[in-house]
């Protein structure tokens, strides 16, 4: 299975509007990217051809990627006034790219040129929003975090859910 990294470029294997796989995809959150950069990334390396755009996709990944990083992170019961804002944000930026991304595939067979590049300038600067958004409300969280907590969050947002071997490779 091909994947996606930030240091290696896209190697992205070409599928059919009807075989994508969330699956296919390794995530990396660097600076705090949402787990939509995943679909930004294939559509930047691969403009003209249509990938899937499941309805829903990007929130059933988001409820996903909130299950996951509040085990992850540990959060603790004083903790979870914070989070909630921060997992709201993430369910509202996966909202809005499952909206465009959807009205991207429904459009896909008579999109222009023009169209495509539009689409795409909009799910860019929705994915941009959405890291604004995302910021400083996890950055409120992160304040309050413990050391280990913060180590924690570091890693999964430099290197996603894969764990780094301090050898320069990623198990």
């Amino acid at each position: 299975m091909a994947r996606s990294g930030i240091s290696g470029g896209a190697n992205l294997e070409p599928t059919s509007r009807t075989n994508m796989k969330p699956s296919s995809i390794q995530f990396n959150h660097a600076n705090g990217r949402l787990v939509a950069a995943a679909l930004i990334a294939t559509l930047a390396f691969a403009p003209g051809m249509a990938f899937a755009a499941e309805k829903d996709a990007h929130q059933d990944r988001a409820e996903l990627r909130i299950t996951d990083m509040h085990a992850k992170l540990k959060i603790t019961p004083a903790e979870e006034a914070q989070w909630a804002k921060v997992a709201q944000v993430m369910r509202d930026n996966a909202k809005a790219m499952d909206n465009l991304t959807q009205t991207r595939f429904d459009h896909a067979k008579t999109m222009t040129a023009v169209d495509d590049l539009t689409s795409y300038g909009e799910i860019t600067d929705a994915h941009a929003d959405g890291i604004k958004k995302l910021t400083p409300v996890f950055a409120d969280l992160y304040a309050n975090m413990t050391n280990d907590q913060k180590r924690e969050a570091d890693i999964l947002f430099r290197h996603g859910d894969r764990k780094h071997d301090h050898k320069g490779g990623s198990q």
